[in-house]
């Protein structure tokens, strides 16, 4: 949620924002409906007064009495229209999608998405290349089928050294994070709707939520939602900033829409499973926290020996909560291009204002903190060792910063 100040004081700032993402959002009514707000607020305010007053006078004065009948007619009329434009006012607002950096670039889809650099050499196969689904099968790894039997389409089983190989990957990224003083977390997996909300997944990405029947309560489809939501409604101390968190969970989502090509194998699923990295700063250090992650993430991926390339997210590839995002693009060898593996997003006081977490300073500074949330790794990053780093076999060779956590060099086709 954006700062009412800016709404009320620079209409045209958010005007602007909301034309270049494309949303037919009418500001100006929220401008008009503020004002009616701080309007009625300053007459109930005023009624109060006047009521509290002539009540002291009641048991003396019985023209008082017959003024406070009146004033608790028309304080009740007023209260009940103010009630009503507060909760209009504050679903539009809802709607209202965060500021645009101004370096973000203009479009409407990833075709609009700015290549910043390219990163780690391509493989080569002199043989035809076999993409996840089919390594997968060969060495009893991953199974699809199992899981549509047992829960349905989208969800999945990793088996075996695949299983392992996730292990590894997970704790490791997890261990490396906790180098780099991130706090290590295991979150609940389902949040309240006033979470999702304060983190901007309601109500923008309702369609992507799988909500718990007879239950104020959601599965989650990032840890982003509980460890951003665990500090709402507190006051953080602005020395003590930045907070640096991370988690691995699984995800839910509904990934509505999702078919074709981009769909085939786990890439694209119901289920999945992510270390997220989640920060609380202070404003002025959300650009250098923004851009820390993206080194995490960079260094992860070249530790893994995954090319890859970084781009800064367009407008139209960016959701509303997003003041500026990188996403890295994986190199899948199958696919023969790059694939999103990690988005990461400088969220500003978005999500801080939302979930009222605020910072104070030893000199009663006060203010929004802003947050960072950026993927470490997901299913996805595996995938991609396992597209990449195939034999003409289909043996699999592992990562040599991940095979002290597996007990293997390679997996190999079952015989």
């Amino acid at each position: 949620m954006i700062d009412r100040k800016i709404l009320r004081e620079n209409p045209e700032v958010v005007i602007e924002s909301c034309k270049r993402r494309g949303d037919d959002i009418d500001v100006m009514e929220m401008v008009a409906l503020d004002k009616k707000e701080r309007e009625l607020k300053t007459k109930v305010e005023e009624l109060r007064g006047e009521r509290n007053r002539l009540s002291k006078e009641c048991r003396t004065n019985p023209e008082a009495r017959e003024q406070v009948k009146e004033l608790k007619i028309t304080l009740g009329a007023l209260e009940h229209e103010l009630n009503d434009v507060e909760a209009s006012l504050t679903e539009k607002m809802g709607w209202l999608p965060n500021l645009i950096g101004d370096d973000v670039p203009d479009g409407s889809d990833e075709d609009s998405n700015e290549e910043l650099r390219k990163v780690g050499e391509i493989p080569k196969f002199d043989f035809k290349v076999r993409d996840h689904q089919e390594l997968g099968e060969l060495l009893d790894i991953i199974d699809t089928k199992r899981g549509a039997k047992v829960a349905q389409s989208g969800f999945y089983y990793w088996k075996g050294k695949g299983a392992q190989l996730c292990n590894a990957l997970f704790f490791w990224v997890q261990m490396e994070l906790c180098k780099r003083n991130f706090t290590s977390f295991i979150t609940p997996c389902a949040a309240k709707e006033k979470t999702l909300y304060g983190t901007g997944y309601l109500p923008f990405f309702a369609d992507q939520t799988y909500s718990l029947e007879n239950e104020d309560l959601a599965l989650i489809g990032t840890s982003e939602q509980t460890l951003v939501g665990y500090h709402a409604d507190e006051v953080l101390p602005k020395e003590q900033l930045p907070y640096c968190y991370t988690a691995f969970s699984p995800c839910f989502r509904t990934e509505a829409g999702s078919y074709g090509k981009e769909s085939r194998g786990i890439f694209r699923v119901h289920q999945f499973h992510k270390v997220e990295q989640i920060v609380f700063c202070a404003p002025e250090d959300s650009p250098k926290m923004h851009q820390m992650c993206l080194e995490n993430e960079e260094y992860l991926l070249q530790q893994l020996g995954i090319p890859y390339r970084v781009v800064n997210v367009c407008i139209g590839d960016m959701g509303a909560p997003g003041f500026k995002k990188f996403d890295i693009e994986a190199w899948f060898s199958a696919y023969n291009g790059y694939r999103e593996v990690t988005s990461n997003t400088n969220l500003t006081e978005f999500q801080s204002r939302r979930l009222n977490v605020r910072y104070k300073s030893k000199d009663n500074e006060r203010g929004y903190v802003h947050t960072i949330s950026a993927t470490a790794v997901t299913d996805r990053v595996a995938i991609a060792i396992i597209e990449n780093n195939q034999q003409e076999d289909g043996t699999i060779i592992i990562p040599e910063v991940l095979r002290p956590f597996t007990g293997f060099d390679k997996i190999e086709p079952v015989k």
